[in-house]
């Protein structure tokens, strides 16, 4: 009987040995895979000039948000972006972040509207010597929803700068599209870029 109850230990020993072996030699987990993006083909077009689109890089970058955003990326949260640029003047940028869960998401959608929606009232009181115009262009029906807005600076040296901004969701995914080019908000095709907001959203999953 002792000769039996020390091999079922050594059998014990050797069953726990091998499960605690089979835990240690689990490999890291995967990091997380990035949200489907715009492709160049996705942005408005450009009368004289093609769109060139960078590859899709972790992290917002040193941008963040967007041109009109105070708000930073969550934490706990993932990030990605990707810059486009023309042969002109002209750029853009999506960036795209996967939040812990739908009310996350949702609350960062709230503080982007409500930092795209007082951008021009903040830039105009940070530089008094800049002229801001901001623009509401509505709500686009996508997933969760979108929502499109313009904003248009000119310096007192006569520099003029417009920007289309756009923020949708997609369940606990957040993407953020912004499109730059000198001149006035007359200047900016709000309906090709409602379009690429759409393809935007609509690409995330």
């Amino acid at each position: 009987m002792p000769m039996r109850t020390r091999v079922g230990t050594l059998a014990a020993l050797a069953v726990t040995g091998l499960a605690l072996g089979a835990t240690l030699a689990t490999p890291a987990e995967a990091a997380p895979k990035a949200p489907g993006f715009l492709a160049a083909a996705d942005l408005p077009p450009q009368p004289s000039s093609s769109w060139t689109a960078g590859k899709v890089t972790r992290g917002a970058g040193e941008e963040g948000l967007g041109v009109c955003a105070k708000t930073d990326v969550p934490a706990r949260s993932s990030a990605w972006h990707r810059d486009f640029r023309t042969e002109l003047e002209t750029g853009a940028r999506q960036v795209t972040v996967v939040l812990p869960d739908t009310a996350s998401a949702k609350s960062l959608v709230t503080r982007l509207n409500r930092d795209f929606t007082s951008c021009a009232a903040r830039i105009e009181k940070a530089d008094p010597e800049t002229e801001a115009t901001g623009k509401d262009y509505g709500k686009l029906s996508v997933e969760e929803g979108a929502h499109v807005y313009g904003l248009h600076t000119e310096s007192s040296w006569g520099a003029l700068d417009v920007n289309l901004m756009s923020v949708g969701r997609d369940g606990r995914t957040v993407t953020v599209v912004d499109w730059g080019q000198m001149g006035r908000l007359s200047d900016a095709p709000v309906k090709a870029f409602k379009k690429t907001t759409v393809t935007a959203v609509n690409k995330l999953h």
